[in-house]
Formats: C-alpha cells, structure tokens, sequence
C-alpha cells in the first residue's frame, strides 16, 4: 500500500517518493486527474509521515508515445494485455495516461513531472551504414508533433516535463535533447530529468553537462555508476546482462561515480529534491 511504502521510506530518512502512474492499487492515476479529493487523500498519507510527492512518474506510458515498430514486440508488456500487438492503441492509451498524470500533477501542486521521451530514431543511433539524414529529420519532426500537445497540456497545470535522458531514448544526451527542443519552439516546459549514471555510462563529461543544461535541468535521479575499462566489452555491452557489462549502476555509494553531481546541481538550482532510484515506487 501508499502507507506502508511512506511508512518504510520515512523510517530510512527520505522526504519525498517520486510516484510512477501504472500501479494504480498504489496510485490511481485516472482517479486523481478527476477527483481533487482523491489527491488531497493520497498527499495526506504522505503527510502522515512527514513526506511529499516530488514528482509523479509515467516512464512507461511516455516510451509508448513513441515506440519504432523494432521494439513494437518488447514494448507491448508496458501496457494492458488488451492492447498488445495493436500500436496504434497502445499510442493512444500511453498519451491519455501522459494526460491524465498532466492534470493529477496540477491537482497535487506538483512543478515537475517524469517520463521518457520514447524512441524513433534509435534503431539508426549508431552510423552504419551512413545515416539517411531525412530519416532522422522525420523521426525527431514526429517526434515533437507527438509531444507537442502534451507539453502544452502540462504548461496549463503549471508543470515541467522532465525528460529522462537515457540510453534507449531519442533525447539521450545533450546534442538530442537540443534537437528536439528546437523542434518544440523552446517550450518553457520542455526540460530533463538529469541521472549522471546514464552519461557516465556513455563516457560523456556528467558534471559540464550540469554546467551547460543546469537552467533545463527540474528533476535528479541518483544512483551511482561504474565504467570498468577492459578488453573484452565497451560502452555497448556486447549484448551481456548488466553485471557483465563494463558499465553498471548500484545503489548510491557502492561505486566509484563520486557525490560531485549532487552538489553542482544543487549549487546551480533551488531545487533540492534528489531522488535515488531505488526510491522511485517500481514502475515495471
């Protein structure tokens, strides 16, 4: 239940829980878009405990507002059994979960909100053969024809989309996420959610990035990350699972991505809310 996960976080010392909005036995997103009873409800069990929500999650739904038709077969277990192998309505579902969670963020006073910003153009990350330059144009073109509407839908409720950047996702690292905020207009809700794992793991510079996205930057996942250089497998794994890998992420403090991240960012933002990932409520 809500009250016996706030009841465990708090013993541990946490002050918020980042709320994913598929496990609808703990929060019901559909609910809380409709009934300002019901938030008030779910933010007092948090109160009880002296927790708040720091943001509200739809990881999930937002992959499956953009999903190649690769990934069509992987991405069906993201949504109810009734829509797999339709995409199309399973496009539709995810976009009126992302909405649903637009309105219940405004309802709960939330500034922020998580999610992912789903993948068209990933299968041709890598260039080989050489990029079709328009088929990439195309993609991120759809890509922020899809978004558009729901950034607009979150700018009504006062809230900032935070895009994780990560591995998997069109918007995964800095030279995307400008791609696309082109292509928004420069929405003033268009923004990211910064997890220094995900570019330690792709070999990037995680704290210049702070220093060049900081004003972009609402919302921080933390988990550290290791890169252990060898001569058998790189940044992309050799198809492994993640302990085998030459890049893995643990829990805070069991690796060697030191503290620098949390302290930069906060330095630069009044936003102090740090998430750990093994805080995030499970969204899978």
């Amino acid at each position: 239940t809500l009250a016996g996960i706030a009841q465990w976080a708090a013993g541990l010392g946490y002050k918020a829980l980042q709320i994913p909005c598929n496990h609808p036995a703990i929060f019901d997103v559909e609910r809380a878009a409709a009934s300002q009873t019901y938030c008030d409800e779910v933010s007092g069990i948090l109160a009880e405990h002296g927790l708040v929500i720091s943001e509200l999650s739809t990881h999930l739904e937002g992959q499956l507002v953009a999903v190649h038709p690769t990934y069509d077969a992987a991405f069906d277990a993201f949504a109810p059994a009734a829509l797999h192998g339709d995409p199309q309505a399973r496009q539709r579902w995810a976009v009126e979960k992302v909405r649903q969670a637009a309105v219940a963020s405004g309802r709960l006073g939330l500034q922020a909100h998580a999610t992912f910003s789903g993948a068209l153009a990933w299968p041709f990350f890598y260039p080989w053969p050489p990029h079709n330059q328009p088929l990439l144009d195309e993609a991120f073109a759809e890509l922020a024809r899809r978004w558009r509407p729901l950034l607009d839908l979150f700018d009504e409720q006062g809230v900032d989309v935070c895009y994780e950047i990560h591995p998997g996702e069109d918007l995964h690292d800095g030279v995307t996420f400008e791609r696309f905020l082109a292509l928004v207009d420069n929405h003033p809700r268009c923004n990211m959610l910064y997890d220094p794992s995900h570019l330690h793991l792709q070999q990037m510079d995680y704290l210049a990035y702070i220093d060049i996205y900081h004003a972009r930057i609402k919302a921080f996942h933390v988990k550290d990350a290791e890169f252990r250089r060898n001569g058998r497998n790189g940044v992309y794994g050799g198809y492994q699972p993640w302990q085998q890998r030459a890049g893995t992420c643990s829990i805070p403090c069991k690796t060697t991505m030191p503290t620098t991240p949390c302290r930069r960012w906060m330095g630069l933002s009044s936003q102090a809310l740090l998430v750990p990932t093994s805080m995030m409520l499970p969204w899978c």
